[in-house]
């Protein structure tokens, strides 16, 4: 079989609910394909973990599970995270007893998994294999895998009026407080000595389209990179490596990505968001009005961003694996 009838293999860099659906649209426009490279394309999602955290003694993984919940079809479409047709009983009698936090709920169908995967890294499983045996209940289409097996949790350092200096976990600046406090600082705790998942580094090398969804830069994005030797594979892999801009006319798309990109100096622009890719990024769909970020050898295309639909979400997934494919190196495209 040749290289250019052969199923394409994709691998995506993914944080929660933007880069799920984009990977939903992604599944959608493969499986419409009459190029029988993409109908039979193989998808590896690496998900950020960085946003984990433990609550009520149970490990919860905010970005696997909305890949996992939204691509094997049990998400709330709603809110874009959690159990469809979920429930908080639990929640009510932890609330009951004062026991905190109470500021991240916890749906009761939600909880199920949370037991299970707090049950089986207890007994000694990694967290690869923990998301493999989730993910034989939902199969969500593509092979799922955690950025690394070792424990990344970012905090995030804020001012306190008396000029002293707070650290809280991600989830509560995010969730609690809605990132409405300004952050000094943003730091993956334990990513400097983490290792990549089985597989993550291998899915980068051996890759024809490595893929970035319109996730968070700073930590989604960003906190996968965080993890030594990731992006070395994506500066040295041969596939093109193509992203879509998480900013439409300098606002997030969805989110609080410019108060992540406020704490990291960095202006909330498509421009220099992809300014924080530069040394791998080869192609970059920004919103119509926007302007392009200007580097050579990096190849940018206007289009409509927003998933506001179905087809709009498997669109622009589309237009992302069109670039991709129109920069592939001619020896592996022919």
């Amino acid at each position: 079989m040749s290289d250019a009838s052969r199923p394409l293999r994709i691998t995506a860099l993914a944080g929660g609910v933007g880069g799920a659906r984009f990977l939903r649209g992604l599944l959608a426009h493969l499986a419409a394909a009459t190029d029988p490279a993409r109908r039979g394309a193989a998808v590896t999602v690496v998900s950020n973990t960085a946003d984990d955290v433990t609550l009520h003694g149970l490990r919860v993984c905010p970005d696997l599970d909305s890949v996992m919940y939204t691509l094997g079809g049990g998400i709330d479409e709603v809110r874009g995270w959690g159990r469809s047709q979920e429930t908080s009983g639990v929640a009510a009698e932890l609330a009951a007893y004062g026991a905190e936090p109470s500021w991240f709920t916890l749906g009761d169908k939600d909880i199920a998994t949370h037991l299970v995967r707090t049950r089986m890294l207890a007994e000694g499983a990694t967290l690869s294999e923990v998301t493999a045996h989730l993910c034989e209940r939902w199969r969500p289409g593509v092979r799922l895998l955690p950025m690394t097996d070792d424990v990344v949790e970012t905090h995030v350092d804020l001012a306190e009026p008396d000029g002293s200096t707070r650290r809280v976990h991600f989830q509560e600046w995010w969730v609690r407080l809605h990132a409405a406090v300004p952050a000094l600082a943003l730091e993956p705790v334990g990513a400097a000595t983490a290792r990549p998942a089985p597989g993550v580094l291998e899915a980068l090398r051996e890759a024809d389209v490595v893929v970035l969804p319109p996730s968070n830069p700073v930590v989604s994005i960003g906190t996968i990179l965080s993890v030594p030797g990731v992006r070395e594979a994506l500066v040295a892999t041969p596939a093109p490596v193509v992203g879509v801009s998480p900013v439409i006319a300098g606002a997030p798309v969805r989110g609080m990505a410019d108060a992540c990109l406020a704490a990291i100096g960095v202006p909330t622009t498509a421009a220099a968001v992809a300014g924080l890719y530069d040394d791998f990024l080869d192609g970059w769909l920004v919103a119509e009005e926007d302007e392009p970020p200007v580097r050579a050898g990096l190849h940018v295309r206007r289009r409509p961003l927003l998933m506001s639909s179905p087809q709009a979400t498997a669109d622009l997934a589309g237009a992302a694996l069109d670039l991709a494919l129109e920069l592939r190196p001619a020896e592996r495209a022919a």
